[in-house]
C-alpha cells in the first residue's frame, strides 16, 4: 500500500533516522528516502526523525500495517502520559526518556554493564542507558522508593533470568497501580538455544521459592550449561533442524564447576533459569494462580511470529483472584 507524505515529512531527518535506507538511496537502490517512506516506510512504523518514534499500534493490529516488536509490547500505553519502569534495558530500550516518565532498572550500574558487555557483538555499551534503580539486594520496592507507584513495567527477555519467579512478580506487583499493566516479551524455548532442555513446571518454580532463591539453582545451571545448543531459528521453524549435529554452547563439567563455584563462595552465575513456550507459560501461570501465587491476571498475548523467537504476554495487576484463575484459563484457550 502505497501513502501520501506527510505534510511535515523531512528527507534529510528521515534518512538520518533510518541510517539502512541512507545506504540503499546512496547505493541506487531506491530513489529517496521519501519513496521509501510511501512504499515500506510508513508500513514498519520507521521513525521520521531521529530520537522521534510513532505511538505504538492500538489493538487490534490489522492488514493495513505491520505491528513492530516495540508495538507488540507497548500497545494501548500512553507513553505521554503514564509513569512507567523499563527492567533490563540494557542498550535498546523500549521507552526512551524523551517519551515519557520512565525508570531504567537493573541488577547493577551502567559502568559495571560497560564492562560486563564489553566483548559482546550484540551490545553497543556506548548506548547502554544510565541505570535509575538497582534491584538486587534490595527488594524493587526499596529500590524505587517505598512510596513510589508507576503504571507499567516492561521487561523483554528478563523473566527467564530471575532465580525465583513467584517472588519476582510479586516486587513488581507491589510497586504497580491495580490496573497497572506488566508487559513481558519472553523467549520460545522451540527455537532458542533451550531447545532441548524441558519446560518449567509448577514444582520447579515453587520449589526456587520455597528456597527464597536469590541467584540461579545449582540445578538450573547445570540444566542450561548441559543442554544450551546453538539452534538456527529458521532451520527450527521449517523442520529442517538436525538436532545431533546441534553444537554445545558450553559442556556438562562447566555447569557442575558452575555450580560448585555458587554454593562454595556465593557468586552469581546469570543462565536462563526458566524455560518456556506459549503453552508452557499459560499452564504455568494457571497452576500458579489456583495456589494465590500471582497478582496478574492475563489481558494479551502475540504469538511467536515465523522465523522469530519470542512471544509477547501482557497482564494487568489484580486483586481479585477468582478473576486471574479465570484469566490464565483463557491463555490455555488462546495459544491453542
Amino acid at each position: 500500500m502505497v501513502v501520501q507524505l506527510p505534510l511535515d515529512f523531512d528527507e534529510r531527518n528521515y534518512l538520518a533516522a533510518n541510517p539502512d535506507v541512507a545506504a540503499a538511496v546512496q547505493a541506487g537502490a531506491i530513489a529517496s528516502g521519501g519513496e521509501h517512506y510511501s512504499h515500506y516506510g510508513h508500513l514498519e512504523r520507521r521513525a521520521l526523525a531521529p530520537g522521534v518514534r510513532p505511538p505504538p499500534l492500538p489493538l487490534p493490529f490489522g492488514p493495513e500495517g505491520t505491528a513492530s516488536r516495540r508495538d507488540k509490547i507497548l500497545t494501548g500505553l500512553d507513553l505521554n502520559r503514564l509513569d512507567g519502569v523499563e527492567i533490563g534495558a540494557l542498550a535498546a530500550p523500549l521507552v526512551r526518556r524523551g517519551e515519557g516518565r520512565i525508570t531504567y532498572v537493573d541488577f547493577t550500574d551502567e559502568d559495571t554493564l560497560r564492562r560486563t558487555y564489553a566483548e559482546d557483538p550484540n551490545v553497543n555499551v556506548d548506548d547502554i542507558v544510565q541505570v535509575d534503580a538497582i534491584w538486587g539486594d534490595k527488594t524493587l520496592r526499596e529500590a524505587l522508593g517505598s512510596d513510589r507507584r508507576v503504571d507499567y513495567v516492561v521487561a523483554s527477555h528478563v523473566v527467564e533470568h530471575v532465580p525465583d519467579l513467584i517472588t519476582w512478580l510479586s516486587e513488581i506487583r507491589q510497586v504497580l497501580e491495580t490496573g497497572g499493566a506488566l508487559r513481558l516479551v519472553v523467549p520460545d524455548r522451540r527455537y532458542t538455544f533451550d531447545y532441548l532442555r524441558l519446560e518449567s513446571r509448577y514444582h520447579d518454580v515453587l520449589d526456587a521459592y520455597l528456597q527464597k532463591a536469590r541467584r540461579p539453582l545449582p540445578r538450573q545451571i547445570m540444566d542450561f550449561c548441559g543442554l544450551a545448543r546453538h539452534v538456527n531459528c529458521e532451520a527450527a521453524w521449517n523442520g529442517s533442524l538436525q538436532v545431533d549435529t546441534l553444537q554445545p554452547m558450553s559442556s556438562i563439567a562447566f555447569g557442575y564447576a558452575l555450580a560448585q563455584d555458587s554454593i562454595a563462595t556465593g557468586q552469581y552465575h546469570d543462565t536462563h533459569c526458566w524455560v518456556f513456550t506459549p503453552a508452557s507459560f499459560a499452564q504455568l501461570f494457571e497452576e500458579l494462580a489456583m495456589l494465590g501465587l500471582v497478582g496478574f491476571a492475563y489481558e494479551y498475548f502475540v504469538p511467536t511470529a515465523r522465523n522469530d523467537l519470542e512471544f509477547f504476554v501482557h497482564m494487568v495487576a489484580s486483586d481479585d483472584s477468582e478473576a486471574i484463575q479465570r484469566s490464565w484459563s483463557q491463555m490455555r484457550r488462546d495459544v491453542v
